[in-house]
């Protein structure tokens, strides 16, 4: 499913996507694959589930029909080397 990022609130890891005329679908940061947090406007792709509380969605991607990101992972250079001395 795609759809509209209506409210982020980032300070508490999460928001609600449109779900038209119906309730907001729910999203917890925890749900993001491959970025931290959400703006409001951008277009995301989503499962959708019930839970105890209503609509939610998982695996929630950046949809490329999006023009603006979300914060993305740090990646880590190749110069950082865990667990090894030089």
């Amino acid at each position: 499913m795609q759809t509209v990022v209506k409210k982020w609130f980032r300070d508490k890891g999460y928001g609600f996507l449109d779900n038209g005329d119906g309730s907001d679908i729910i999203v917890r940061k925890d749900d993001l694959v491959g970025c931290h947090f959400l703006k409001v406007g951008v277009t995301v792709s989503f499962e959708c589930f019930c839970d105890k509380h209503g609509l939610a969605a998982k695996k929630v991607k950046l949809s490329s029909l999006s023009r603006q990101p979300c914060e993305r992972s740090p990646s880590v250079s190749k110069e950082h080397y865990f667990g090894v001395m030089r």
